[in-house]
């Protein structure tokens, strides 16, 4: 890349209100609450039911433009990373044109007319994806413009599925210049993988078929996932992306990794990101020298594993979609990793390596799908400004995921004065909005009954009403934003 200036100078986020309380659904639904805590998290939001990924997207980025007293002129580059809209033709284009609505109420000058608005789809990793997009933009043909990254997502599950306290709402934008005020992002050491895993976590247009319509015609987007192969499928593509990152840097794996002043990775829930991060830190050990080995030996007897058989295995690359060919969809192809990584999330060295910058908050907000790295990003960000932790030239590791097709791993290392950027990112207020929704709320929300609760709060945008067709013209399933100011 031409300039290594490029990468992030702001964050803005918004959670919906509806707050539901794990400890409250565990009594609803009579699953233990110290399990689903240690695992997943406090809580988790949900949207209104006349709000969806467009609105929460487009709160987010006039937020961002507010916080950040950003001259709308010069966004050339509005990109939307989600795999929850609703309109199959147009993505970010619905958020400019709410967003500008609102600036244009405000007396405020709109965002560009020669602003790209495309949007990215890859199950949770589109936001890393439009990221990786919008600095290559400002590199070439976009020098003198700024770029705005908004990660807006709905994560719900069906009623009884394991993925049921796993859900969550929400949006965060970012500021992108080619002078970031708050970390510069590093593609030229990024690693990349990808592969086809078929039913590992799908949402098929099928599923709405013959779905009831709720006042605001919201679909139910639970979707298709097998989760003992989902979480093979996570573990195999964060390890095939840190492949490719080892082998495009000059220093070992593991000084790289310990050289990190933290690592923020895609959290579906809590435990899915430790383990993430615990084998993405043995493979580097595995792919070192004789100390790197040593060190894994220590590891390894810990958990009464091979240390031979420990490598072989990290090393290797499987077929994993193999498992479906074969009916086998089952079976465990990390025995031996996922023993020594469970003993290794117990030990010093990984709570080294696992920052707790954040984590905390981001137990109260739940999967946020595309929006769970950079709210987590954001969170920690946040807390080592309030910790006084000197951070200007450290780095960090981003470790973005999407189904079980993709991830992306990027680091990003903090630039001088990234307080004052820091100072405005107002993440925490986000969680001070929380309202503890009732049972009968929950099942209204979660089933788009006519008495789901809705917003029309200033500040927020909103589905005012959606088209039914009209004389002159055909509008139906046409959505109808308002903000209130």
């Amino acid at each position: 890349m031409a300039n290594p200036n490029i990468g992030i100078s702001g964050f803005a986020s918004y959670l919906p209100s509806n707050r539901v309380q794990l400890s409250d659904w565990c009594r609803w639904t009579g699953d233990q609450f110290d399990k689903i805590r240690s695992v997943v998290g406090n809580s988790f939001r949900m949207r209104s039911a006349n709000e969806n990924a467009y609105t929460m997207a487009a709160t987010a980025v006039l937020r961002l433009i507010q916080q950040y007293d950003i001259d709308p002129g010069r966004i050339g580059f509005l990109a939307l990373g989600t795999e929850s809209s609703t309109d199959n033709s147009a993505g970010a284009v619905i958020v400019k044109g709410m967003v500008n609505s609102a600036l244009q109420k405000m007396g405020k000058p709109v965002i560009s007319r020669a602003c790209e608005v495309p949007e990215f789809k890859h199950a949770c990793l589109g936001g890393v994806y439009a990221l990786k997009a919008a600095t290559r933009y400002l590199a070439t043909d976009g020098k003198n413009r700024a770029a705005i990254v908004v990660c807006s997502d709905i994560a719900e599950y069906e009623r009884a599925s394991s993925g049921e306290p796993t859900q969550g709402a929400g949006a965060v934008a970012m500021l992108v210049e080619p002078d970031a005020k708050l970390l510069t992002v590093n593609l030229e050491h990024s690693g990349s993988a990808s592969a086809y895993r078929g039913p590992d976590f799908r949402k098929p247009f099928v599923r709405f078929m013959g779905q009831p319509e709720g006042p605001f015609q919201q679909p139910r987007d639970f979707p298709i996932f097998n989760g003992k192969y989902s979480t093979t499928c996570y573990v195999d593509e964060v390890l095939a992306a840190a492949r490719d990152l080892f082998s495009r840097i000059a220093t070992k794996p593991s000084r790289f990794m310990r050289s990190m002043v933290a690592s923020f990775l895609h959290r579906p829930y809590q435990r899915m990101a430790e383990t993430g991060l615990a084998f993405t830190f043995l493979l580097a050990l595995a792919l070192g020298d004789a100390d790197d080995h040593q060190e894994l030996i220590q590891y390894a007897q810990g958990a009464d594993v091979d240390v031979d058989n420990l490598i072989t295995e990290l090393v290797n690359e499987p077929n994993v979609y193999q498992l479906v060919e074969d009916g086998n969809i089952g079976e465990e192809i990390y025995p031996l990793s996922s023993r020594v990584a469970k003993h290794f999330r117990n030990t010093s060295r990984f709570s080294e390596l696992m920052t707790d910058l954040g984590s905390e908050q981001m137990k109260e907000v739940g999967n946020l799908y595309t929006a769970s790295l950079p709210a987590w990003m954001a969170a920690g960000i946040e807390s080592a400004l309030k910790q006084n932790i000197k951070m200007a030239g450290q780095q960090i590791l981003t470790i973005g995921y999407g189904s079980g097709d993709a991830a992306e791993i990027i680091p990003m290392q903090f630039v001088e004065g990234w307080q004052a950027a820091a100072r405005k990112i107002d993440f925490a207020a986000q969680l001070d909005n929380a309202v503890d929704v009732s049972e009968q709320d929950y099942a209204s929300l979660h089933e788009a009954l006519d008495d789901s609760p809705t917003t029309r709060k200033p500040g927020v945008f909103f589905i005012d009403r959606v088209g039914e067709g009209d004389a002159n013209y055909d509008d139906r399933g046409i959505e109808y934003y308002r903000y209130i100011t």
